[in-house]
C-alpha cells in the first residue's frame, strides 16, 4: 500500500432531479481521476436533494436497494477509473425499511459492503427519523485498493464511541459525508472531526453540501468539506463556503505510524473502566 494516498471530496449543490445529479457525480469522479485521485467520497444522500428539512412520504421515491442501479453505475464507473469510491445514498432493504447508507466500492469495481448511519436526528430541519432507521451494521471496515477505511455518516461525528470503533478495527481514513446547516453546528464543523482524528490516530475526510436547497426548507448548506490529519491538522485548504468543489489532497499514511509511536492511546485506554457507558 502507497504511503502517499491521494484522496477527494465532493461538496455539490442540488441540481434539480436525481439524473443530473448523478451525472454532475460523474463528471466530479472523471475530474478527480484526472488528478491522480485514488479514492473519492461523495456527500450524504449525494444524488437527492436534502429532503429530510420536511416530513412527506413522497420522497421515500428516492430509495433503491444497496446494492442496486445507483452503486452498479458507480461500480462500472469506479473500474473505469481505477478509484475508489464511497457513495451516500438513500437506502431500501425492503418496502418501509429505509436506512441512511454509503456504499463502499473498491478500485476494481468490486462492492465491498455498506454502511448504515447508526444515529438519526429528528429535530426542525433535519426530520431524519420520518426517513430512516437506525442502522444495524455496527462499524465495518473496508479493505480497499488504498487500505482500510471507515465511514461515518453526519450526525454520527457527535458520538465518539463509533469513532473509536473504526479506529479499533484499524481505519486508516474515516469519511465523514455531511448535510449540516449554517449558523446550527458551524462552529463545531472545525472542532469535533480533527479532535476525533486526533484521538483515534487516523485521517478524517469531511464532507458537505452546498447552499439553500429553497423547495424543501431554509437550510444553508456550507461547504467548507476538508481533510484532517492524525495530529489534528487540515491538510491544505478547506473548501468554499458556498460554491461546489472537488477538494483533492495528498494523505501521508506514514504520519499514522508517527503519531502513533507518539501518542500510546490504544496502549492506555480502558475498556475495563467504561462499563457504564454501556448502559442506556
Amino acid at each position: 500500500m502507497a504511503e502517499v494516498v491521494r484522496a477527494g471530496l465532493v461538496q455539490a449543490s442540488w441540481t434539480g432531479d436525481k439524473e443530473s445529479m448523478i451525472k454532475a457525480h460523474e463528471e466530479y469522479a472523471r475530474q478527480a481521476a484526472a488528478a491522480g485521485v485514488r479514492v473519492l467520497c461523495f456527500q450524504e444522500l449525494f444524488y437527492g436533494p436534502y429532503f429530510c428539512q420536511l416530513q412527506d412520504p413522497k420522497f421515500y421515491e428516492y430509495a433503491e436497494s444497496v446494492p442496486g442501479p445507483t452503486t452498479e453505475r458507480f461500480a462500472a464507473l469506479a473500474k473505469e477509473l481505477g478509484m475508489v469510491m464511497v457513495l451516500p445514498v438513500y437506502e431500501q432493504e425492503q418496502p418501509g425499511v429505509l436506512y441512511n447508507t454509503a456504499a463502499v466500492i473498491d478500485a476494481d469495481g468490486k462492492y465491498l459492503g455498506k454502511y448504515r448511519k447508526n444515529h438519526i436526528p429528528q429535530v426542525k430541519g433535519f426530520w431524519e427519523k420520518f426517513y430512516f432507521r437506525p442502522g444495524n451494521l455496527g462499524y465495518p471496515i473496508f479493505d480497499t485498493a488504498v487500505g482500510r477505511i471507515g465511514v461515518y455518516i453526519c450526525y454520527d461525528r457527535h458520538f465518539p464511541e463509533g469513532w473509536r470503533a473504526l479506529g479499533l478495527a484499524g481505519a486508516k481514513i474515516v469519511f465523514n459525508p455531511s448535510a449540516t446547516s449554517r449558523g446550527l453546528s458551524a462552529y463545531l464543523w472545525k472542532l469535533e472531526q480533527p479532535a476525533s482524528a486526533v484521538a483515534n490516530e487516523y485521517f478524517v475526510g469531511a464532507i458537505n453540501r452546498v447552499g439553500i436547497e429553497s423547495d424543501f426548507g431554509d437550510n444553508d448548506f456550507y461547504g467548507t468539506s476538508y481533510f484532517v490529519d492524525p495530529e489534528g491538522k487540515f491538510v491544505g485548504d478547506v473548501g468554499h463556503d458556498h460554491d461546489p468543489e472537488l477538494i483533492v489532497r495528498d494523505l501521508d499514511l506514514s504520519l499514522l505510524d508517527t503519531v502513533r509511536d507518539r501518542w500510546q492511546f490504544y496502549r492506555d485506554r480502558r475498556p475495563d473502566a467504561y462499563g457504564d457507558l454501556t448502559k442506556p
